[in-house]
């Protein structure tokens, strides 16, 4: 049977219980523990898919073609385990799952009710985790702030499985913050009485509390806590603000949190072996260069919208031995190639990631031709590969000319002629998600990265390339270098007479770790380094 851990958080939100839950993982992972991991969120959405990413930042993929919260990416990246479609499960899903087993009488003419029926689809769901992965431990965030209306069903529904599996085998973990207060010079601890008191309202006790704070705080704190919520004083945990995030299972270990949670469920357990994370911290702290990159896009007022691109970016540079320096790029300001050269001039790398609708696009299309025709490292990820193919069939292929007898069908909007057209579709429909295979070619730079003739990786996206172009392409010299193993989809192009230019269909940035960088990442810092 798997031990439990649920995650809530007080006060404010924003504490980083997403952090804390993946630190966590790690360190239990770390002593020899198969652990899984799932975020609860208590908004109406039936996922994060539709939402903009100014709402809430980029949407992560998992394996089996789940569109999750970005909490999950964390969770990944930590833990380095694959996640599935029952880690993730918002408010929407539920009252979805419900009404629909109440029209098809599922519920035998029952009033449906919050509880139990509400409640109960919440905790088969938490239970599937248990079902489909077996771990030894399953860590549950829950989303948002304990108080808000919209979390009392998920607050109820763990509340009831404590009752149902015992609470020896269940830990509740609350994360709250403790406020300085500049002018006397202390640390306020009534927000977290508050916090744990509305918690305690709702018949969850916490057995560790973890407080938030910019510094340390001291044991007369930390004891005024634990007498006030009714937990033991060791169990106060402090959660510092690091300049590293993957310094964070450390911090913890070193407060003891992974000793007391083994402690709390009667668990036994190998000795920790934190050594290679530790050696990815020495990478980190060693690094003697710095390298810019520039990310071009329409979400950059929110980087949360490019949070897994951007970690990828990190993770490369660990391996390389140089910190990333993240130019953020409007790409509307990108209107001619005069500006590009102005924008980029001072960037070792340019990266266009993924999006969605065609604003923007023309910045983003000068930006590729920029990147091409002055030799810099571009990267193209999902949108960025179309992007690529589009300039490329203006500007070397020529494909604008409606003078030429096979192009005669062509209209002016290559955005759409270029991919097969689908914008009357709705939002969300026809769309590739999760992890499809990719047969890659032979005396590519792409088959020289990845070492492998067959990998895999996760898709989220609307468009494929259009075949019907692809003989052009491939006489002047876009070498198409990854496809589908029956070759119909196009999954990847490079440029030969280029250091490095690479576009592919699918996300590469929701398979890398921060202790095993991706090595399309890899091959795009280090030749980034080289210019």
């Amino acid at each position: 049977m798997s031990k439990y851990i649920f995650i809530t958080g007080g006060v404010v939100s924003g504490l980083g219980k997403g952090i804390t839950a993946a630190s966590l993982g790690r360190l239990l992972k770390c002593r020899g523990l198969k652990v899984a991991a799932q975020k609860l969120d208590p908004y109406l959405n039936i996922d994060p898919g539709t939402m903009s990413p100014f709402q809430h930042g980029e949407v992560f993929v998992t394996e089996d073609g789940a569109e999750t919260d970005l909490d999950l990416g964390h969770y990944e990246r930590f833990i380095d385990e694959n996640l599935n479609k029952f880690s993730n499960l918002t408010s929407g899903k539920v009252y979805w799952n419900v009404l629909n087993k109440e029209r098809n009488g599922e519920y035998l003419g029952k009033t449906v009710q919050i509880i139990p029926h509400v409640t109960d689809e919440i905790k088969n769901m938490i239970y599937n985790v248990e079902k489909t992965t077996n771990p030894d431990i399953i860590i549950t965030e829950i989303g948002g702030t304990i108080g808000d209306i919209e979390s009392q069903p998920f607050i109820e529904a763990i509340r009831q499985i404590s009752y149902e599996i015992g609470k020896e085998n269940c830990l509740f973990i609350h994360i709250t913050l403790v406020p300085f207060i500049e002018c006397s010079k202390e640390y306020k601890t009534k927000p977290t009485q508050h916090s744990v008191k509305e918690l305690q309202s709702l018949g969850i006790s916490p057995n560790i509390i973890i407080t938030r704070t910019d510094g340390e705080i001291d044991e007369d704190i930390k004891n005024k806590i634990a007498l006030f919520c009714n937990v033991k004083s060791d169990c106060i945990i402090n959660n510092t603000t690091l300049p590293i995030l993957y310094e964070c299972p450390i911090m913890l270990h070193n407060n003891g949190l992974d000793n007391i949670v083994c402690r709390e469920l009667n668990l036994t357990t190998k000795e920790i072996d934190l050594t290679e994370w530790n050696t990815m911290l020495d990478k980190i702290r060693n690094r003697k260069h710095t390298t810019k990159i520039a990310i071009v896009g329409k979400y950059v007022k929110l980087h949360d919208a490019y949070l897994s691109v951007v970690e990828s970016l990190y993770h490369a540079g660990y391996e390389c031995g140089t910190k990333i320096e993240i130019e953020w790029v409007d790409c509307e300001k990108i209107t001619s190639l005069e500006v590009a050269k102005q924008t980029f001039k001072e960037c070792n790398g340019i990266l266009i990631p993924g999006g969605f609708g065609d604003r923007g696009i023309e910045g983003k299309v000068v930006t590729a031709q920029y990147a091409r025709t002055s030799k810099v490292p571009y990267l193209g990820i999902c949108l960025g590969m179309q992007i690529a193919v589009i300039e490329y069939a203006r500007n070397v292929c020529n494909l604008e000319n409606a003078n030429s007898k096979e192009f005669s069908t062509l209209n002016e909007n290559l955005v759409i002629d270029l991919l097969p057209n689908q914008k009357d579709k709705p939002k969300g429909a026809s769309m590739r998600l999760g992890s499809y295979p990719c047969k890659i070619k032979e005396n590519t730079l792409m088959h020289s990265l990845y070492q492998s003739d067959l990998i895999t990786e996760r898709h989220r996206h609307r468009y494929e390339f259009n075949n019907n172009f692809r003989y052009i392409f491939e006489k002047n010299n876009l070498t198409i270098c990854g496809t589908s193993p029956d070759d119909n989809i196009v999954e990847a192009i490079e440029i030969k007479d280029h250091p490095f230019y690479i576009g592919v269909q699918f996300h590469p940035e929701f398979k890398s770790r921060p202790n095993k960088a991706h090595p399309l990442f890899i091959g795009f810092i280090k030749n980034s380094l080289a210019k």
